[in-house]
């Protein structure tokens, strides 16, 4: 499959430049468009929440993805190059058409994808540093680490609401926490946040 890539970021902006430099492009080398997707957003947001998000997962080897420059892709180099990324892991071909860029199977092709694993095993790197450092900073001016006492996520709250009537029977029953949480596969702790949360003894 061929597909045409546009994207404009306000509606005032036309997306027919971009068909006809695509077109254009498509007719010089004996190319079809098979499928167009168009979207007006800004670049700015997450690929994976635009349309593009949606075409990268349904692309399969040998594709080929035609957009007028890398700009279209997206604002931030990290983001185009881990759109790139994707491309070549799904064996995907992209080309732009004003930055002239072919992305295939062939030596440039590995040298960006060399880059992009390093780029980013180098940004993680940044990350978990960063994220150390912040810990570390909050614990020396004796800020408390983790979820506090009674707080629930959505999903554990969800889950313990429809043991309720049981849990409560139980603890009045005398039954420990442990042998409640084992009964009904539950985390101890959770329950225990729960039992603490609805003012249950």
């Amino acid at each position: 499959m061929t597909y045409g890539y546009i994207r404009v970021s306000t509606d005032t902006q036309t997306v027919e430049n971009q068909r006809f430099e695509i077109n254009n492009f498509c007719a010089r080398n004996n190319i079809k468009i098979d499928t167009w997707i168009e979207e007006t957003i800004s670049g700015l947001k997450n690929y994976k929440t635009r349309q593009l998000g949606r075409l990268l997962k349904r692309t399969h080897k040998g594709d080929i993805i035609v957009c007028s420059e890398l700009s279209r892709l997206g604002r931030n180099l990290f983001m185009i190059m881990e759109i790139l990324n994707i491309c070549m892991s799904r064996d995907c071909r992209l080309w732009t058409i004003k930055d002239g860029y072919r992305l295939g199977d062939d030596i440039n092709a590995k040298v960006l994808a060399f880059a992009f694993g390093l780029s980013a095993e180098i940004e993680r790197n940044l990350i978990s540093q960063r994220t150390k450092e912040a810990l570390a900073r909050k614990r020396a001016e004796g800020v408390k680490i983790g979820r506090p006492l009674g707080k629930l996520t959505q999903l554990e709250r969800l889950k313990l609401n429809k043991y309720h009537h049981r849990i409560v029977k139980l603890r009045e029953q005398g039954m420990s926490f442990n042998n409640i949480a084992r009964r009904l596969h539950l985390s101890r702790n959770t329950l225990a946040r729960y039992v603490h949360r609805i003012g249950l003894k």
